[in-house]
């Protein structure tokens, strides 16, 4: 019942037109049946005068001669001599009639006059006029439900329509409209089911890639690796090993990654301390970071993932925040947040994209720790939500909501 439904406005227009075809349709024929009446007044007055002047012509005195100061002012006004005047008006009483006039005698001050009620025909059209508004209110009534119906009908496809383009915003590139038809609709639904037609075809070769490359960098980077090992102790083979375990992080990244486009990632869940495992998590990746739980708060999930998604998010905030780091733990929803800069507005606004880090000041990195994150979080059925601080202080929120009640 959405007064602002694209249904209602097609009503409403539906109803408004009727109205004023019903409004121009009654003025027409109240005015042509109006003019019918008058015409056939003047005519019956026309020949009540001819009758009334008979006998002048055989050489009498014709009947119905009054003052011409007896008439009514706009009749008198227009008589003159030989003229024959026929006037519609209303009396002292207000009733309507025809006069036909024409002077007699030769000072002006008489005239031949007859009179034509046209009461009957006046009030034979003001119950037309209420048949008419009858007739219309009831057309009105067969009409307004008829075009909601008639309304509904494009209505409903474009709702489908959104829903589709909802789906296919939420990650669904599998979903299409199904148009059918020839209208405009129909071609809206097209275009839709070609653009995500697009989009999965573009998404999927990307995730080709991302698996390709890892899997491709992976044996040699294994023997990258074991050489590495075999270097004689020095500053030049510290610098290189990092450099190889910085390489090697970021190929299991993108493993996990492409295991995660292929959905081929499953939660295993058991009851997780979820205050033990996100200390466990900070002092994993070597991030110093306070923990504030609320009592002993423990939830049914994946222990494995839950860490590799506090994890990038406690290390998204160290490398791209500011001390100190706070998570805290509440009863199924973890919170992490830094003293930075905050996320930038097209991270907040268009979700985490690989290989993407948002603004300068955010740090470098290869942007798939919050890809990472928010993957995991949809395999245990978690809601991630990213966002900047509210409270006046600076810093990015991450918030993990983990399912009362896990499926699957």
């Amino acid at each position: 019942m959405n007064p602002a439904s694209l249904r209602w406005k097609i009503a409403a227009l539906v109803t408004l037109a009727s109205s004023v075809v019903a409004v121009v349709v009654g003025l027409l024929v109240h005015q042509a049946t109006w003019q019918r009446a008058l015409d056939t007044g003047e005519t019956r007055a026309d020949m009540a005068l001819d009758q009334s002047l008979a006998p002048a012509d055989r050489s009498g005195v014709p009947d119905d001669v009054v003052p011409v100061e007896e008439l009514p002012d706009a009749l008198a006004a227009q008589l003159r001599p030989g003229r024959r005047v026929i006037w519609y008006g209303v009396d002292h009483r207000d009733e309507p009639w025809v006069w036909a006039a024409q002077p007699y005698g030769g000072d002006g001050r008489q005239a031949v006059s007859v009179q034509i009620s046209m009461g009957s025909e006046l009030r034979s059209l003001y119950a037309l006029d209420r048949d008419m508004v009858k007739a219309g209110l009831l057309a009105l009534a067969g009409v307004v439900p008829l075009s909601v119906l008639a309304a509904e009908l494009p209505n409903r496809r474009l709702r489908r329509m959104a829903r589709t383009a909802r789906q296919i915003a939420d990650g669904n590139l599998a979903a299409r409209t199904d148009a059918r038809g020839r209208d405009e609709i129909a071609e809206i639904g097209a275009g839709l089911d070609s653009m995500a037609a697009s989009l999965q075809r573009r998404l999927l070769a990307e995730q080709r890639f991302t698996a390709d490359v890892a899997h491709d960098l992976r044996t040699p980077l294994m023997g990258l690796v074991t050489v590495v090992e075999l270097l004689e102790e020095g500053e030049a083979a510290d610098l290189v090993r990092g450099r190889v375990r910085v390489l090697r992080s970021l190929v299991e990244d993108l493993l996990e990654v492409s295991r995660l486009d292929a959905g081929a990632e499953v939660a295993e869940r058991v009851r997780v301390p979820l205050a033990e495992v996100a200390e466990e998590s900070a002092a994993r990746v070597g991030v110093e970071a306070r923990v504030l739980a609320s009592g002993d708060p423990v939830a049914e999930t994946d222990p494995r993932r839950l860490d590799r998604i506090l994890a990038n998010l406690v290390l998204n905030a160290h490398r791209h925040g500011a001390p100190p780091v706070e998570i805290t733990v509440r009863d199924h929803v973890i919170e992490v947040r830094d003293r930075g800069p905050g996320f930038p507005p097209e991270l907040l606004a268009d979700g985490p994209e690989r290989f993407r880090t948002g603004a300068a000041e955010r740090g470098r990195g290869h942007g798939l720790g919050l890809t990472i994150a928010l993957g995991q979080a949809q395999v245990i059925g978690a809601g991630l939500t990213l966002a900047n601080a509210t409270d006046g202080a600076p810093g990015a929120v991450a918030v993990l909501r983990l399912p009362h009640r896990p499926s699957g």
